[in-house]
């Protein structure tokens, strides 16, 4: 599904330039459950927007399902993540305007799907998330486990082959992060790709692999752990 080589991203302002990723590789199968760990400002969510084509890097290479999008224009970006690419983040990012099922609803709309085609995925979505009950609430509303799981059923509406994870239990409880990670590792066991970002051990254990970056670089386990990350 994924293939990068030798990507760098660079930060440059008048006074100084700031490496955020530096000649990183990696290969990403399709089914795989992937967590990416190291310290803050390792690069782990600079990675992460460049794998979901919000961002692109200063220089190598990123092959999508085989097409090369490194230098991609935003609308080409943006057309190749409607429908393969969901996010979910550890802020929620949900329309506190627009209830539980007009947030899942909303990127279908981009899609062009026809009001029918709409209500039958956003209800399925939010079935199997468990939130049918809460559909007409707004997100101000819900618990916080509650937002992460309408989020995660927007991220998924679209049926989506990779899901694009920022510390998605990073603002939960335990027994609500747990459920969370319950509901990745359904999605993954159903044959969705899931890369997630994570500061947690214990998070990370419910991924297949993991990704360990310091520096902006990938390193082993053994070097992060000489790095006391």
């Amino acid at each position: 599904m994924i293939k990068t080589t030798n990507l760098k991203k660079l930060y440059t302002t008048d006074e100084i330039e700031t490496t955020a990723l530096n000649r990183v590789s990696i290969d990403v199968d399709d089914g795989e459950f992937i967590a990416v760990m190291g310290p803050s400002g390792c690069g782990k969510s600079t990675l992460l927007n460049i794998l979901g084509l919000l961002d692109q890097p200063s220089s190598g290479e990123y092959y999508f399902r085989g097409e090369e999008t490194s230098g991609y224009t935003e609308k080409e970006r943006a057309a190749l993540r409607k429908g393969n690419i969901g996010f979910v983040f550890q802020s929620f990012n949900l329309i506190d305007e627009l209830t539980v099922y007009e947030n899942v609803e909303l990127p279908l709309m981009y899609l062009g799907l026809t009001p029918s085609q709409r209500k039958r995925k956003a209800e399925h979505a939010l079935e199997r998330m468990s939130m049918m009950s809460r559909r007409d609430h707004f997100p101000q509303q819900l618990s916080g486990g509650q937002q992460q799981r309408v989020a995660i059923a927007r991220a998924v509406v679209a049926d989506a082959g990779l899901i694009l994870a920022d510390e998605p239990t990073g603002n939960l409880d335990s027994d609500h992060g747990d459920d969370v990670m319950n509901l990745l590792t359904e999605l993954n066991e159903q044959g969705t790709t899931i890369i997630m970002v994570t500061h947690s051990p214990h998070d990370a254990e419910f991924a297949s692999r993991k990704i360990h970056l310091f520096d902006g670089a990938v390193v082993d386990k053994a070097a992060e752990r000489n790095f006391h990350v």
